[in-house]
């Protein structure tokens, strides 16, 4: 009872953080903006949500989880201690920032198509 407990708590939480995630995504500035996600799109349309929250992810999460990852593998080198796994996942940080990176450029540019 105790782990199922504890699996609801998570999952509550886990829920909590990606909806406030999602409703920071639809607004600009301090006040919901109605009809307006990102410049050029409404708010009815959910790519504006989903750049947003690749944007946040690309440009912010994944290169600050990098720096930590690198911080992290040279502590870890200094005492002697296994640090490549702190670089790959530094590595993989940056590959994940890229990669959202790429995504946020097909959807601003997606709308043109293959040339």
């Amino acid at each position: 009872m105790a782990e199922m407990r504890k699996r609801l708590l998570v999952a509550l939480a886990l829920c909590v953080v990606l909806c406030q995630s999602w409703v920071l995504a639809q607004t600009l500035g301090s006040a919901p903006q109605f009809n307006k996600a990102v410049q050029g799109e409404t708010g009815a349309q959910p790519e504006g949500a989903f750049m947003n929250i690749v944007n946040w992810v690309g440009n912010v999460i994944a290169p600050v989880g990098a720096a930590a990852a690198v911080v992290g593998g040279i502590v870890h080198y200094a005492m002697g201690r296994a640090a490549l796994r702190w670089f790959a996942t530094a590595a993989g940080l940056l590959a994940v920032s890229g990669v959202t990176r790429m995504i946020e450029y097909f959807i601003t540019n997606g709308t043109g198509g293959v040339s």
